[in-house]
């Protein structure tokens, strides 16, 4: 029998806490769960090895239990011991524990029933499968900034029908859109919102910010500079005398409220000063002039 490793397979370190554990199973058991690789054996394995450790290491006693195990065998690895040689029994016996019998083990390893039995096992088996009619399926779903903003439908394929999901404006990356019993055996579907970024924008919540450059002269003077919003560009006035540092804000500009669409948040413009490189001489001549003047 083989030693299983858990914490590797879910790519944390052996202090990592609750929140760590539940974003590397989450994120690894979307990544091959077994609808998102149809007949991939090898996906098939790993999804199941994900669920077995973190049924483990989510569970105070099961992964204190796998930890004095892990003690152990690591003392051994460091003694120089080879992972085929060591000795099990005399590590049940050690702590006083009887060895679980092995064999089949309905979807988890004979590691898994040798430490912890086939009454554990059950109960984890139960355990998970009211996780997953709680939860649904997941699927990702990419989509742009644009349709973000504006909201869009994608089409799926699912229990041989073809269904038009509606992914409202103002998701966010994370939001989920159910579909009701568009999932396996009847349950409910979830689409997994990923929005690709948008490099004129930051965004906070319904916030959002952008930069807009504009020349020195524009700041001295007053004028007008282009400002990108989602719903295209805009004319957005300076008054003369506006400092570097102005921020300018405008209401509604932003992302629409996921449940109140028809409000928005704000568009916060960040001035960025292109100074010119180059000057003609009667420029050269009247910024000197300029600069001799006290303010």
């Amino acid at each position: 029998m083989d030693y299983k490793d858990y914490y590797k397979i879910l790519g944390v370190e052996r202090k990592a806490g609750m929140d760590d554990i539940r974003k590397a199973y989450r994120k690894l058991a979307m990544q091959f769960h077994p609808d998102k690789n149809p007949g991939d054996k090898k996906a098939e394995e790993k999804f199941k090895d994900i669920n077995e450790a973190y049924q483990v290491l989510s569970d105070e006693k099961k992964r204190a239990r796998y930890d004095q195990l892990g003690s152990a065998y690591s003392d051994f690895r460091t003694g120089g011991g080879r992972p085929g040689d060591f000795q099990w029994d005399d590590w049940f016996q050690q702590t006083g524990q009887q060895k679980r019998r092995a064999g089949e083990s309905g979807g988890f390893s004979d590691f898994f029933s040798a430490i912890f039995g086939e009454a554990m096992r059950s109960s984890v088996r139960n355990h998970a499968a009211q996780q997953q009619q709680q939860q649904g399926y997941q699927q990702e779903v990419q989509i742009s900034f644009k349709e973000a903003y504006e909201g869009t439908t994608r089409q799926l394929q699912t229990n041989e029908r073809k269904l038009q999901v509606r992914i409202p404006a103002g998701v966010k990356t994370g939001s989920k859109v159910r579909v009701a019993g568009a999932g396996p055996e009847g349950l409910d579907l979830y689409l997994i919102v990923n929005i690709n970024d948008d490099d004129r924008f930051e965004r906070d919540g319904q916030d959002l910010t952008t930069t807009s450059t504009l020349s020195v002269f524009t700041l001295i003077l007053g004028g007008e500079t282009e400002v990108d919003t989602p719903a295209g560009k805009i004319k957005l006035g300076i008054p003369p005398g506006t400092q570097t540092d102005q921020i300018f804000r405008l209401a509604g500009r932003g992302m629409p409220h996921l449940k109140s669409p028809a409000a928005k948040g704000d568009l916060f413009v960040k001035l960025k000063v292109q100074i010119p490189k180059y000057l003609s001489s009667k420029q050269r001549e009247l910024l000197e002039e300029a600069s001799r003047i006290k303010f």
